[in-house]
């Protein structure tokens, strides 16, 4: 079955750096765009960053652009978020997801609180 699992979360102060990861399986993974959601309380889930299956073209929103980056590693089936200059408002819930043939899978996500 599919299977998304993040880590690397936890607890920075503002301006701080995290690396966050995803380790899929269940799917042909190099076949399919990732994506990074994230929800804070209070808030609807959005998307943050994407990265295609080919190519590695990526996107992201506005408010995290030129600090947070996506990339893949193919041969581990694993998508990485790095975030750096962390502000307050980047507190959230971190979600992996991908949208395959049979649908969407999320995983559990992994939580981000940047505070000092």
């Amino acid at each position: 079955q599919v299977q998304l699992v993040e880590s690397g979360g936890g607890l920075v102060q503002p301006g701080g750096s995290l690396k966050l990861s995803c380790v899929a399986s269940g799917f042909a993974f190099r076949n399919f765009a990732m994506n990074w959601y994230r929800q804070a309380p209070g808030k609807e889930r959005e998307l943050v960053a994407a990265i295609a299956s080919v190519g590695g073209s990526t996107n992201y929103a506005d408010s995290v652009k030129g600090r947070f980056a996506i990339s893949r590693d193919n041969a581990k089936n694993t998508v990485y978020l790095q975030m750096n200059t962390l502000k307050p408002e980047d507190t959230a819930m971190y979600y992996c997801f991908v949208h395959l043939w049979t649908g969407g899978y999320w995983g559990q996500g992994t939580q981000v609180t940047v505070s000092s």
